[in-house]
């Protein structure tokens, strides 16, 4: 294992934050200071992950100028599982009460993974004044796909060894576009994560919920794939329409060259400016 050592040290550089979450807590990490006139920016992981889904990425926010807050999402990572239910939709409740008691009524930039896209599509779509802008990456539920564009291995049967391969095979099938990345960092990452997925009946993912909700989203909404996301494979060409179709504010609509569904870890730095590029066209929308 190659990872230990960055990873700890990224780790050891964050904050650690707890809000209350079923019988035990949903933990943030937290890296960077307030700036004066930046709201904090929230970064949901997606499904079987933890905050590490965002590991390439962390620097480059804090170096232009933001503080990054993550939590491990309930029922992932470090987190307790909420309190009832399996999906995305019972992770509303607890990670509201969070945002509200880190917060107050100051709203954040919030910004999904996958899952953690769907998360917060359901989040605001309950809770509006919970962020100003809202950000979703690779996010599944919009409603285009007519079927499961790809399958994964089960792994918990099989022995130690064999498990690796599967999860060498899961992450090509869905996380990433680029064979050569899957082994080192990513593996690691990946096999860390998904040994501690206490959520594993997951179901929303594969209906329209996420379009369903951003119609009573009213905050400026951006979305960023890879061209290449496994998710929608020919279909994420229907994609953008289906966001225009149902999300009142929708600001923007960017693809990236060469990546999978891991968008932000596959390509960091087109990822990088297209993040920052939507969040500086949010607020200036909500400026003028």
């Amino acid at each position: 294992m190659v990872t230990a050592d960055p990873i700890a040290a990224l780790e050891g550089q964050a904050r650690r934050e707890t809000t209350p979450c079923g019988e035990g807590d949903t933990v943030w990490h937290v890296w960077g200071d307030a700036r004066a006139g930046e709201p904090p920016l929230v970064l949901l992981h997606g499904g079987s992950g933890s905050w590490t889904h965002w590991v390439r990425n962390i620097g480059d926010l804090v170096a232009a100028g933001r503080e990054v807050w993550i939590p491990d999402l309930p029922g992932f990572g470090d987190s307790a599982a909420p309190p009832a239910g399996s999906d995305a939709d019972a992770l509303v409740a607890p990670l509201a009460e969070g945002l509200r008691m880190l917060f107050g009524p100051r709203p954040c930039d919030l910004v999904g993974f996958s899952f953690g896209g769907m998360t917060a599509g359901l989040l605001l779509a309950e809770h509006p004044e919970l962020a100003r802008q809202l950000v979703l990456v690779g996010a599944p539920a919009m409603g285009v796909v007519p079927q499961r564009q790809f399958e994964l291995k089960a792994w918990r049967h099989l022995p130690p060894t064999q498990q690796v391969e599967a999860h060498r095979y899961n992450l090509g099938a869905l996380m990433l576009q680029d064979p050569a990345l899957i082994d080192g960092l990513a593996l690691d990452l990946h096999v860390a994560n998904v040994v501690r997925d206490r959520m594993p009946r997951r179901r929303l993912a594969h209906t329209d919920i996420l379009a369903r909700s951003l119609s009573r989203v009213a905050c400026p909404v951006h979305a960023i794939y890879g061209q290449g996301d496994a998710l929608y494979k020919e279909w994420i060409t229907a994609l953008e329409s289906a966001y225009a179709a149902v999300t009142p504010d929708l600001q923007g609509f960017t693809l990236i060259a060469d990546a999978g569904h891991w968008v932000q870890f596959e390509q960091p730095e087109a990822f990088r400016q297209a993040l920052l590029d939507a969040l500086a066209q949010g607020a200036r929308r909500l400026q003028g």
